[in-house]
């Protein structure tokens, strides 16, 4: 039995709230962790009007104007599928990695199985924060992204869009993989 290539694939999502079906999923940002400029980024329609005034302050964007312009949420997911296919080819197997990748992957999942697609991820996700802490031995709480940013010096920063911010958690993934390679020679 051969062993897929891994395609680490890094996700954001903007939400309009903390859990997914009681509120929507507004953005998706995606990209290869090792080739970030192969990437996918989508707006969606939302699926009901609630909303945590503070998500939304938060990401700057507004109900009203993505249900005129988002896309629909099943074709939003069709289409991430469809690019998730055509960077993984025929011999790769997609890894999502998140920074704090259950928040994300929650809503990513949901999406995938509310609107008829199999979550190409399947049940698992690479928490960036997570991996930090075993790599660095620190505390939970040093696993902020601040904290991390001030120890990894990335080139990028966050600003809550989801693209943007996928990119930039797959810097931060680079240079927490390069220090522990470094350990291992």
């Amino acid at each position: 039995m051969s062993v897929k290539r891994e395609v680490f694939i890094s996700v954001d999502v903007e939400t309009a709230g903390p859990i997914p079906g009681e509120f929507s999923m507004l953005s998706i940002g995606a990209c290869v962790v090792f080739d970030p400029a192969m990437n996918f980024a989508c707006e969606l329609k939302p699926i009901n009007c609630n909303a945590d005034p503070k998500a939304l302050e938060v990401t700057g964007l507004s109900l009203e104007e993505l249900a005129r312009t988002g896309l629909d949420p099943s074709e939003a997911m069709r289409r991430f599928k469809e690019w998730l296919a055509t960077v993984a080819d025929t011999d790769g197997t997609v890894v999502f990695v998140g920074f704090n990748a259950p928040f994300d992957w929650s809503f990513v999942n949901y999406y995938f199985h509310r609107f008829g697609e199999r979550n190409p991820f399947g049940f698992t996700a690479l928490d960036i924060k997570a991996l930090y802490m075993g790599a660095t031995g620190c505390d939970w709480a040093d696993t902020r992204s601040s904290r991390i940013a001030e120890r990894l010096k990335p080139s990028l920063a966050g600003d809550h869009d989801a693209l943007h911010d996928a990119q930039y958690q797959a810097e931060i993934f680079r240079l927490i993989s390069s220090r522990l390679i470094e350990r291992k020679e």
